[in-house]
């Protein structure tokens, strides 16, 4: 870690008073565990510390201490942003709007924009959590039990259980930190990985129904009235996509979800060292990492599809 960045870093820290810490739109466990991590760590200083997430905090991820801190928009003007886990700032939606400028990024993303005064970008960190477990003992503050449940569970998310390809041993080693430091991994494993609620379970398995392959891909789709159905709460995949990518003659798993605004949300998994799913979400505006990413594209859940899936061929028949 850059010990220079570090201290420029440490010092805007030092003189703000109210503090806004932001991460992406519709989040997972790596950015609202950032955001709870750094914000539970910095509220120990005594400043006036504002959580947001435009999209709220997932109903699979309100077991995390602290969830109930984080807002989903500002009501502080703050003179010090922190974005955390997002490559640019398009990924952060409306909560900054109003803000010409920002301050610290903090991220892991290999396609980052580096859009913020000070970029503290660590490409070869399997989550901004695992940045953050380093960076806040360099602030000489504590990483008390419920900083380090966080920084654990984005860990845990974030690989996928500890499976993801850049897994390396020093994030099995933070791992151990957390712990070490009363982070309670199987409880947060289960709640992060394991656990699905009914109405999730009812939501995958029409995902499952509609389950296709095509010579390496194997593909998806999730519709609004399949979540109506299924009366799940949210607009993502219920985690589906994890599961399409164990399948063993995957190359590349891929899912659509319809959404209420015209758009599709897209998903892309890949186990091969040889094919880079975030080059092909790039080509919809998206981003994200070679086994990966994800995208969202405006139109209708079949024009998105045709799109989508002839430009993952032209990449499986590379």
């Amino acid at each position: 870690m850059n010990s220079e960045l570090v201290q420029q870093i440490r010092l805007r820290i030092e003189q703000a008073e109210q503090i806004l810490i932001t991460s992406h739109a519709r989040p997972d466990g790596d950015s609202i565990g950032s955001t709870l991590g750094l914000g539970l760590a910095l509220a120990q200083t005594g400043k006036n510390i504002e959580l947001v997430s435009a999209d709220g905090v997932p109903a699979a991820l309100k077991f995390l201490p602290g969830s109930e801190k984080i807002k989903n928009h500002a009501t502080i003007t703050a003179d010090l942003v922190i974005v955390l886990d997002s490559g640019n700032l398009d990924r952060v939606g409306n909560v900054l709007d109003g803000y010409d400028r920002i301050d610290i990024n903090i991220d892991h993303h290999p396609d980052n924009t580096f859009f913020a005064e000070f970029n503290l970008v660590q490409s070869d960190a399997v989550s901004t959590t695992e940045i953050l477990s380093k960076l806040i003992p360099e602030l000489e503050i504590e990483i008390t039990v419920d900083v380090a449940a966080n920084l654990l569970t984005g860990l845990i998310t974030d690989t996928i259980g500890f499976k993801t390809e850049n897994m390396h041993p020093g994030a099995f080693r933070t791992a151990a930190q957390m712990v070490e430091l009363g982070a309670d991994l199987p409880t947060l494993y289960h709640h992060a990985i394991s656990e699905k609620t009914f109405e999730a379970a009812r939501y995958m398995g029409a995902g499952l129904s509609q389950l296709s392959r095509q010579d390496g891909l194997v593909y998806t789709s999730l519709t609004l009235e399949n979540r109506k159905q299924a009366q799940y709460p949210g607009r993502d995949d219920a985690d589906l996509v994890n599961i399409l990518s164990s399948i063993s003659d995957a190359k590349i798993a891929l899912i659509f979800i319809e959404q209420s605004d015209g758009s599709v949300k897209i998903s892309w998994r890949t186990r091969s060292p040889k094919i880079n799913v975030s080059a092909i979400a790039h080509q919809f505006g998206g981003g994200g990492h070679r086994a990966a990413a994800g995208a969202m594209v405006a139109g209708t859940l079949q024009e998105v599809q045709e799109k989508v899936i002839t430009a993952t061929h032209n990449v499986l028949n590379l």
